[in-house]
């Protein structure tokens, strides 16, 4: 057993350049900050620059390629990356600590040990209550590792290498599919050929409840809630009632409307203009009785105009969207009405195109559901991996 201050040759930060983001250059030197530190890799998409006189006042924070970084300060504190030929030569500020290591412990390998279970518990045991606020360094220095051989660390990199990678191919589809989907869903439900029919003239909306997380289990309780909360974070178009949390029986409601498949909830405050508005359509219901709950608005086609799915993708489409942004009132936080949802349109095709067009997006979003399950699987093996080896 050995501690990190044992088997490196630096550990310690950069600073903040004098006048802050004001000296951040379109190109020049890397300036790498905590945003930058992923989980084990690099998110170099907001990079900074720092000029040549900038740097050489900075010149003992340079960067070395496999100089291992670790975020110490904020809600990021604890994530680690290395060092690749993009930024080297670049510089950290004082929120990211570069930690270089000696000939007997191989880089990648000490990366992957801070993001195990066990470098993130020492890291943990730092902060006082349990808050994640900083690390220093004398912290960092003390924190135990036991290391193997130096072939056997390098196996162990490779193979977490190759974990890796396969998890950022995975990403990457994921990506692409969201888009592809999105792009389909703007393209095939904008079209001005189909009969434009305005909210007011097919959906009826009805109260909520205002209950909040405490009121709520996902182990108790008869009554399932849809928060609004969970609506933000749903990733299909579609939620299975089946999956929600429930109300615990001391705090149901007396009256309530129960949803019904085809229900559609959307989420009426946000303080971010592209989530308000945003809504999921319920299937399952049948046998669950589901409520909608704290800053949600309840619709319901009552004129049977939609198939099952259909208002799913129709009410998350760009040009939908577009009108609630406009309706959206407030500064901080970003608010909309059942009043303003009623004066948006959707264009509507006879029950054939329906049809075709939910079954193509639904095979789209059930390829992204496989794909989502197969990251989770390659990020569960990982952690294994790490706790198995790394310990």
């Amino acid at each position: 057993m050995c501690t990190i201050g044992e088997l490196t040759t630096k550990v310690g930060s950069g600073v903040t350049p004098r006048g802050g983001e004001a000296v951040y250059k379109t190109e020049g030197h890397p300036f790498v900050r905590s945003q930058n530190v992923g989980l084990g890799n690099l998110l170099l998409d907001d990079i900074a620059f720092i000029d040549e006189e900038t740097h050489l006042r900075q010149k003992n924070t340079e960067l070395q390629f496999n100089d291992v970084l670790l975020n110490i300060t904020g809600a990021s504190i604890g994530r680690s990356a290395l060092v690749d030929k993009q930024i080297v030569g670049g510089n950290v500020n004082q929120h990211v600590c570069i930690i270089r290591t000696k000939e007997n412990l191989v880089p990648s390998f000490i990366c992957s040990f801070l993001l195990s279970n066990y470098g993130q518990r020492q890291i943990d045991s730092f902060q006082a209550g349990g808050n994640r606020q900083g690390l220093n360094f004398e912290q960092i220095k003390s924190i135990k590792i036991t290391i193997p051989s130096k072939d056997e660390q390098i196996k162990i990199a490779k193979l977490l290498r190759a974990i890796d990678e396969r998890i950022a191919t995975q990403n990457k589809i994921i990506e692409k599919l969201q888009s592809l989907i999105k792009g389909l869903v703007d393209s095939l439900l904008e079209n001005p050929s189909w009969e434009k029919v305005y909210l007011r003239s097919f959906m009826q909306f009805y109260s909520t409840n205002s209950l909040s997380w405490e009121q709520l289990s996902y182990s108790n309780g008869n009554v399932r809630n849809l928060h609004y909360g969970l609506i933000h974070g749903f990733q299909t178009s579609m939620i299975d009632s089946t999956l929600l949390p429930r109300i615990l029986p001391n705090y149901q409601p007396k009256q309530y409307t129960v949803c019904q498949d085809g229900d559609v909830a959307f989420a009426d405050a946000s303080e971010d203009t592209n989530e308000i508005g945003k809504a999921i359509e319920f299937s399952n219901t049948i046998d669950v009785k589901t409520v909608c709950g704290l800053h949600t608005i309840h619709g319901r086609d009552i004129k049977q105009n939609t198939i099952l799915g259909f208002k799913g993708f129709a009410f998350n489409s760009r040009y939908f969207h577009d009108q609630v942004r406009r309706l959206a009132q407030g500064t901080k936080v970003y608010s909309i009405t059942a009043k303003n949802l009623s004066s948006c349109y959707v264009y509507i095709p006879d029950m054939i195109k329906q049809e075709n067009v939910v079954r193509l997006l639904n095979a789209y979003e059930e390829n992204l559901s496989l794909n989502r399950t197969l990251l989770n699987k390659y990020e569960i093996q990982k952690q294994y991996l790490l706790q198995q080896m790394l310990i």
